[in-house]
């Protein structure tokens, strides 16, 4: 071979190469990672969803049936949003057998206390299971909102709803967690002892306990049409039990 065709394959083959890298580099930024986490159901056996009007009607015998234990069932948002689907829901949950919670999807935009009575009146005529959840994350929220005001709202609206309903549950994401929980509360409140969290990694946090885990947005189970939410229990049926039980 001379030295030209040398140097042509020497040049033809790095070209096919930087081909290659940038199309794996280009192949993994434009893949979204699936937002699913098998989990292992001797670690977790008690499961659970939640689940809005988005979600349909679903049927809730079958979601008993099929093992699942709790649900939680949002209930109202902001100010004065009401979720259309929640009575019918907690009425069904309740008849099928489920352990029923609901949640309040926090506005950053909103006063703490005026969002405090509206999930108040939208839980009024409930006996819920479950301890009641705020949904505090910064998807569907405005971005330039100062943290410190949203936690301070935050707080206040758990300073309405906890005498009238006791311990509170947070759901929210890592970068959630980090931003408005972990770090901003006194060590000795139990509400922020009680997280949910969502998180497509396993395990869903190394240094900070959690009680649920929201693990899959595209679960499938009988009696919910298309995709939906997946949670567990950290703990085994008897821990669920004393956490059920807890004050």
């Amino acid at each position: 071979m001379t030295d030209r065709r040398a140097r042509i394959l020497a040049i033809a083959i790095v070209a096919v190469t930087a081909l290659a890298v940038a199309a794996i580099a280009v192949l993994r930024f434009t893949t979204t990672k699936e937002a699913h986490v098998e989990i292992d159901p001797f670690l977790f056996p008690v499961r659970g969803l939640d689940l809005s009007a988005h979600n349909g009607v679903p049927d809730f015998d079958s979601i008993a049936a099929a093992g699942y234990s709790f649900v939680y069932l949002k209930a109202s948002e902001g100010n004065t949003h009401r979720d259309a689907a929640f009575m019918r829901n907690y009425l069904a949950a309740k008849r099928a057998g489920l352990k029923v919670g609901a949640y309040h999807f926090f506005r950053f935009d909103c006063d703490g206390p005026h969002q405090a009575h509206n999930f108040l009146s939208a839980v009024a005529a409930t006996d819920l299971d479950l301890p009641w959840a705020i949904d505090i994350e910064e998807w569907g929220n405005p971005a330039d909102t100062y943290t410190g005001l949203i936690v301070e709202r935050l707080e206040s609206m758990r300073a309405v709803v906890e005498p009238e309903l006791g311990r509170c549950i947070i759901y929210t994401n890592k970068n959630g967690d980090a931003r408005f929980v972990r770090g901003r509360c006194d060590a000795g409140d139990r509400a922020y002892a009680e997280l949910w969290i969502c998180s497509f990694t396993d395990p869903p946090l190394t240094r900070r306990p959690w009680t649920l885990w929201q693990h899959s947005h595209v679960g499938r189970v009988p009696g919910v049409r298309g995709n939906t939410d997946l949670n567990v229990f950290n703990g085994s049926a008897d821990e669920w039990q004393q956490w059920l039980k807890a004050d």
